[in-house]
């Protein structure tokens, strides 16, 4: 960082150096947002410099007005910067005013007065049926191993028949998963308990596993294994997804949390209905099962332009 750049009073530099230091220290926040952190507020306090018509110091942070924020997040923009960037400015900025606050320096409620940006919504991204079927099966997966081989289909197959969350999958017992069993229940975000349905094909990827995996497998213990035996960690199954990206050509949107949106977005397409597709998915509101259906309206007009004479 480097504050000689910044044209700030130096008694309110130097609590933003024992603000940065404490993100990095005691919160232990990453380097890439400590490093955007550092880029927003140094950006805000040049901004103040002009807008103040001097440099900036503690007691010009303690009067600051929402309108002198929205001033600044109003010139981001005409630099380019988009909502989400806008997002995170705010975000830092009043983390900033919340450390100066905390040391009865400043009050941060101006910032507490103003609302972050919208979002704008990004539709899930799943895979077509061919490419999610191509890969779940035993025969697709790449390790060498044929019981580990069987476990990655297994979990692929869960993600992609069942709707699950990698850390639901990875969190199934073999009691969870008993032989004949025609449903799970899985208990989802926010404790949050919901049953889905087991198809025979899921059953038999599961049960192909359990008679090759090579390590006795407590009932109540999680039963996805690593090579060595230990629990199975997600990142195992995300490098696995990489692979099979590679292999089949697939885009990089194809990760195991894709099966889980193609599971929802198949169902849709093939006529299931928003309620019980929230229910499968264990959405606490149906708003957010609704995106499905901005993904589903996007791939019927794509095949209508590819399809259509007048297209």
């Amino acid at each position: 960082m480097n504050e000689l750049l910044i044209i700030a009073a130096p008694d309110l530099l130097e609590r933003r150096r024992e603000w940065l230091e404490s993100l990095s220290g005691e919160r232990r926040l990453s380097p890439n947002t400590l490093d955007a952190y550092e880029r927003d507020t140094r950006q805000f306090l040049t901004f103040l410099t002009t807008h103040l018509a001097g440099p900036p110091t503690i007691s010009d942070i303690h009067t600051l007005r929402p309108a002198d924020l929205r001033s600044f997040l109003a010139a981001r923009r005409r630099e380019g910067s988009g909502a989400r960037s806008l997002g995170r400015h705010l975000a830092g900025l009043r983390s900033f005013l919340r450390y100066l606050e905390r040391k009865g320096l400043v009050n941060a409620a101006a910032a507490g007065a103003i609302r972050a940006p919208r979002q704008p919504k990004s539709l899930p991204k799943p895979l077509t049926d061919t490419q999610a079927l191509n890969i779940v099966t035993s025969e697709a997966q790449l390790h060498e191993e044929p019981w580990i081989a069987a476990r990655d289909a297994a979990i692929l197959t869960l993600l992609y028949g069942c709707g699950l969350r990698i850390s639901e999958a990875l969190g199934l017992t073999p009691a969870d998963v008993d032989a004949g069993a025609t449903s799970l229940r899985i208990l989802g975000k926010g404790g949050k308990m919901r049953i889905v349905p087991l198809l025979p094909v899921i059953l038999e990827a599961v049960e192909t596993y359990r008679k090759l995996c090579p390590y006795h497998l407590d009932a109540d213990a999680p039963m996805f294994r690593g090579a060595r035996g230990k629990t199975l960690q997600p990142a195992i199954i995300q490098r696995e997804m990489q692979k099979l990206r590679s292999a089949f050509n697939l885009p990089d949107s194809a990760t195991p949390h894709a099966l889980r949106h193609s599971f929802a977005t198949h169902l849709l397409a093939g006529g299931g209905d928003l309620r019980t597709i929230q229910e499968l998915l264990g959405h606490a509101s149906l708003s957010t099962t609704q995106v499905y259906t901005g993904v589903d309206t996007s791939r019927l007009l794509e095949v209508y332009d590819r399809a259509h004479p007048r297209a």
